[in-house]
């Protein structure tokens, strides 16, 4: 794995580019696999994820519908053939013959009706649509969010790498000298103990890191073990807007929100539907019939038929209907108020983690690094205890796992807020 010492602030820089891998980086391995933005990765998935094509199949069906709903029902043939027997009343039969009849029928519906399917159909693709886009912007949040835990990761090994170095570099000298008293002999311990711990601790964030490596792969439909370096130029707001107007963005703009307000005109055309099935369907067509027995008789003309609205007033379909309008406007209130909760959320804590940041000048984490180099110089003179060696090198540790925690947590209310918003915050 390829180990990169931590530069001064860099916690606090605007630009980072780490690359990681899931196998070991050799000079090859490089060459054939050049590193990757986050962004670009964010597009290629986007491309090549297997789950959006039960979106675009959504979408293909839905227009598929909506063709449907343009058309008229096929006219109906109908022939009827039998015997007919002529015969005088209580008298002899006077002839036999055929009778027959055909007819073509064509069914109107009521004026009005095909064109709320129409509108129905409409609302099914333009429902289909936003799925597909509200799937995209979610999982492009999760691949940034993914790719974002696979940095902290890595920073944090290095940082367990420097101190550890730190350790073997002093236990090398340690165990060549003479040991007198048992006072050296414990600060060996002491030392080997703590080294034992952050390996254990790098090797955790190495597993952290590589399963989201592995995610990642997942998602860009490859094998789970294909290297993959990365490279990113994230960027912290400095400043949260207004929550009026963030709010105002997020109703304007939320795809959830989007997709409920449409399921609510779609639900109203269902009723509107529904009332109108009240009246009957009619059927008119030409119809010619004849019969050949003792003379022969044809009949041409036109039939009318439609059923009467006697029994079945469809009022158990509109009642129906309603309740799904109703269900879909309270869907869409409780979708108001968790929208404006989850904005109001994480603006707040985007804007404490903003301010916690904000405390701490870039000089900071290199204060602390310096710190914990000065303390290894005077151990090796004898200047300072083991005690307190090994309490700077943890708290130097500590102090960089708190700020890129923060970092790390800012980033990611930052991205759910731009998800919840439909837009970047930056461009706000």
């Amino acid at each position: 794995m390829l180990s990169l010492r931590p530069l001064s602030g860099v916690l606090f820089a605007l630009a980072l580019p780490i690359f990681l891998t899931s196998a070991p980086a050799t000079a090859l391995a490089a060459a054939t696999n050049p590193v990757v933005q986050v962004e670009q990765l964010v597009e290629e998935i986007l491309q090549r994820n297997p789950e959006l094509d039960f979106y675009r199949a959504e979408i293909a069906a839905a227009k598929a519908g909506q063709r449907t709903a343009r058309q008229w029902s096929n006219p109906e043939f109908t022939a009827e053939l039998g015997s007919k027997r002529v015969w005088e009343r209580h008298g002899p039969a006077l002839g036999d013959g055929v009778a027959w009849s055909v007819s073509v029928s064509q069914t109107f519906e009521w004026p009005g009706r095909l064109a709320l399917r129409k509108a129905i159909a409409n609302r099914q693709v333009e429902l289909a649509q936003l799925g597909l886009s509200h799937f995209r912007n979610q999982l492009a949040a999760r691949v940034r969010a993914t790719a974002r835990v696979a940095f902290a990761a890595q920073q944090r090994v290095d940082v367990l790498e420097e101190i550890g170095q730190r350790l073997e570099s002093l236990l090398a000298v340690l165990v060549q000298r003479e040991a007198a008293g048992v006072t050296p002999v414990l600060d060996q311990r002491i030392l080997e103990a703590q080294r034992l711990g952050l390996e254990q601790r790098a090797h955790e964030n190495r597993q952290e890191r590589d399963l989201a490596l592995i995610e990642l792969n997942q998602w860009r439909g490859l094998p789970a073990d294909t290297p993959l370096r990365l490279s990113a130029n994230w960027q912290l707001v400095t400043n949260v807007p207004p929550l009026p107007q963030l709010m105002y963005w997020a109703l304007s703009n939320s795809f959830e929100l989007r997709l409920r307000q449409v399921e609510l005109a779609q639900q109203g055309f269902q009723v509107e539907l529904a009332r109108h099935e009240r009246y009957p369907t009619i059927k008119v067509g030409p119809y010619y019939s004849a019969e050949s027995a003792q003379d022969t008789e044809r009949i041409v003309g036109v039939a009318v038929s439609l059923p009467l609205p006697l029994w079945n007033k469809n009022e158990g379909a509109i009642e129906a209907a309603r309740a799904r309008q109703m269900q879909a406007e309270a869907s869409l209130r409780m979708l108001q108020l968790e929208l404006e909760k989850q904005v109001a959320r994480h603006a707040l804590a985007l804007r404490q983690q903003l301010q916690y940041l904000n405390r701490y000048p870039p000089e900071t984490m290199e204060a602390f690094r310096k710190a914990a180099d000065l303390a290894d110089e005077h151990y090796r003179l004898g200047a300072v205890p083991v005690t307190l060696y090994v309490e700077m090198q943890m708290k130097y540790l500590e102090a960089y796992e708190a700020m890129l925690t923060a970092r790390q947590q800012a980033m990611e209310h930052q991205l759910q807020l731009e998800a919840l918003l439909g837009r970047p915050l930056n461009g706000l």
